[in-house]
């Protein structure tokens, strides 16, 4: 975990955190990791898992993904939907099941009890129907569509603060910020933090390890910044917002969800939205998040090929890993962006854009060993590679996305 270090005990119990549907209706995040590894909150839907259950976890998810984040085997193993939040009465419930039990609330299975050696969404009714059904009736949210990775990201916050704080003592915060609800600021340790002001009285801050807060900053909680994260000179962020891991921040930004290891280090605006890993948001980068109507905002259903409702008034940008875009770029309401795509130009991109894709209102392919090769500068600024089944996992969406694409 990024955030603090977790001496997990040796377990006997497999945890495998497990993806059906609901993968296809949270593109274009799920193109390059399971639904366990989104975040939203201050953790990932990994690492709450892991925090609670106190074990690691392994993964069932796409053939293509698998390689990447590897499965684990055991005789006797419990499965959990990587979609649904952990909490603490659940993970309780979950400890509690025996072998040939399964945990519903409703249609939802959210984990299950057994040697079987898979749950795919194509066996999972035949699989659920040779385990006795254990209710539970406590809180319970998930992920089903990627606008709610912004929307449960107060609720996440706040309850990830809970999780990450209780018992442990913050990091002192300097005399010289100016500070409204102090109680509910955390600093880890060796967070930086320059003269700026934090309000925490409509919900908790959270700064991560290493994590750097620069002159001028205007911060209003609930607010979530990963270790080594980083918000630039004079940046106004409303909550909830979360700068994942390794990330740059600057401009204003509000209710947005930064995965890890991405950039928005200059002016201009961003609101409920979500930006992948490895993206670059050029100076001056601004986003629609409200129609001129006031209407509610449709985004491109990927799966389905078609707009769908998503019910919400204020909704931006959603943008996949490694996707970048120049300066002075303006995304429309409700625009996704798909994985590795390079926007520039002075017109709005198409409020859908196919992954892979080159160029601005007009588009083209954007070649895999090019885009592989911006991939691995970006990386390397951050001492990471692409590993070889990374790139074949890229190779696979490349080839996937193909028609999608203009020009194909």
């Amino acid at each position: 975990m990024c955030f603090i270090l977790l001496a997990f005990k040796p377990c006997l119990m497999h945890y495998i955190l497990f993806d059906d549907a609901v993968r296809l209706q949270l593109l274009p995040f799920t193109h390059t990791r399971p639904v366990a590894d989104i975040r939203c909150g201050i953790m990932t839907m990994r690492e709450r898992w892991e925090l609670l259950l106190q074990s690691a976890t392994s993964t069932y998810t796409a053939a293509y993904l698998q390689e990447v984040f590897p499965a684990a085997s055991g005789a006797d193993a419990v499965w959990i939907n990587g979609a649904v939040f952990g909490n603490p009465e659940l993970a309780a419930a979950i400890r509690n099941l025996q072998t040939g039990q399964q945990l519903v609330q409703g249609e939802l299975l959210i984990a299950i009890r057994s040697t079987q050696p898979g749950i795919t969404t194509e066996h999972k009714a035949a699989a659920t129907a040779k385990h006795d059904t254990v209710s539970f009736d406590g809180q319970l949210q998930c992920l089903r569509y990627p606008w709610d990775i912004f929307s449960l990201n107060e609720a996440a916050i706040q309850a990830d603060f809970v999780l990450l704080t209780q018992g442990r003592t913050s990091q002192p915060l300097p005399d010289y910020v100016t500070a409204s609800g102090a109680a509910n600021i955390f600093l880890e340790e060796g967070a930086v933090i320059a003269p700026c002001i934090i309000n925490a009285t409509k919900g908790p801050v959270y700064i991560g390890k290493d994590a750097e807060i620069m002159e001028g900053c205007l911060l209003r909680g609930p607010i979530a910044m990963g270790a080594h994260s980083v918000l630039k000179m004079g940046a106004k962020v409303y909550g909830a917002t979360t700068i994942g891991e390794g990330c740059k921040a600057g401009g204003e930004i509000s209710n947005v969800v930064f995965f890890a290891n991405s950039n928005k280090g200059h002016d201009g605006f961003l609101g409920n939205a979500v930006i992948g890993e490895w993206c670059n948001l050029g100076a001056d980068t601004n986003c629609s998040n409200l129609k001129n109507n006031y209407d509610t905002v449709k985004i491109w259903d990927e799966q389905n090929g078609r707009l769908q409702s998503t019910g919400l008034q204020f909704c931006g940008l959603m943008m996949g890993d490694h996707s970048k875009c120049g300066i002075n770029t303006m995304f429309n309401t409700g625009t996704v962006v798909g994985v590795s795509c390079n926007i520039y130009g002075g017109d709005f991109p198409e409020k859908f854009v196919p992954s892979f894709s080159w160029g601005g209102h007009e588009m083209t392919t954007y070649a895999f060993d090019k885009a592989m090769e911006t991939a691995e500068r970006m990386m390397t600024r951050r001492g990471r590679l692409l590993s070889a089944a990374e790139r074949n996992m890229y190779r696979h969406l490349f080839a996937a996305s193909a028609p999608q694409r203009p020009n194909n």
